[in-house]
């Protein structure tokens, strides 16, 4: 007797081993991530990095002929991330919220379970094909490249997310919250309004957070919808830049390659920042 409670022990311990080991395993890609960019990028971040639009190729020789560190910043993009994600995530957040409403509360519907698989379809389908049938549905007839395409795209790609969100979180409410809500003589509508949306108003919030987190850094639907711009722009009806438009362009001239690190580090940290958020609001949450 004892010596099989001594095997188990030993196994449990080898188990819980093997378990920290892979869990450290998995950590370290994203702590060598954070190290490259953090170390390579920290160096570019400064007032005027944030306030100037990207620098054009005479700017960029004429500071490096002088032995001068590459002038502007990436405004422009930023300014251009804000507006299409602000844009695309007022599109998305009521449509998803009403969309997975519907389905949590008609899950045994045939049509809503067309609409359930149709949403898992579309949550698996690759950005670039979302950018190329943006491009089709909305720049073509447009006759140009936007803001509006490209918060179109972000907007289909955050739809799913947010409906997923919202269906999984109204479904492990308690049923007794609904039943006391029809009892107090509230009908359906009244009590999901009331009631259910607001009690899983923070896993909801949480699916909304993360659904931006996931699109922040999109760069292919971008690249067939928003096209990019040198200039700070805040027209929506024509080519707009992006952080992750900005990233590309860098990667792709000689003369602007340092700046890369420095927009990634930008994205880096307002995507960790929104997961960090997501986190907590959904600790405090279960609380």
């Amino acid at each position: 007797m004892k010596n099989n409670t001594r095997k188990r022990l030993v196994e449990n311990k080898l188990i819980l081993w093997v378990v920290c080991i892979f869990s450290a395993l998995t950590a370290v890609p994203l702590l060598l991530i954070l190290g490259e960019v953090l170390m390579r990028g920290y160096d570019q971040l400064s007032w005027s990095f944030f306030t100037e639009p990207t620098p054009n190729a005479y700017k960029v020789m004429k500071a490096a002929a002088a032995g001068e560190s590459i002038p502007g910043g990436i405004a422009n993009g930023i300014i251009g991330t804000l507006i299409m994600l602000s844009m695309a995530t007022i599109l998305a957040i009521p449509i998803g919220i009403l969309c997975g409403t519907y389905l949590a509360e008609n899950s045994k519907n045939r049509f809503a379970r067309i609409v359930s698989f149709m949403t898992d379809l579309l949550q698996g389908t690759p950005s670039v094909i979302i950018g190329i049938i943006t491009y089709i549905w909305v720049v073509v007839p447009m006759k140009g490249y936007s803001a509006i395409a490209g918060s179109i795209a972000l907007f289909i790609l955050m739809l799913p997310l947010i409906i997923r969100s919202t269906e999984e979180t109204l479904t492990i409410l308690p049923v007794s919250l609904k039943e006391a809500g029809l009892a107090l003589g509230g009908n359906r509508a009244q009590v999901m309004f009331r009631i259910q949306l607001p009690a899983a108003f923070g896993g909801i919030f949480t699916g909304i957070l993360l659904a931006i987190s996931r699109v922040v850094g999109e760069t292919a639907p971008l690249m067939f919808t928003a096209l990019g711009c040198s200039m700070i722009r805040w027209s929506i009806n024509e080519p707009i830049s992006a952080v992750p438009l900005l990233i590309w362009e860098f990667f792709n001239d000689p003369n602007l390659q340092d700046l890369v690190w420095g927009a990634s580090l930008v994205l880096l940290i307002f995507v960790l920042t929104l997961n960090i958020l997501s986190k907590y609001i959904a600790k405090k949450w279960k609380q």
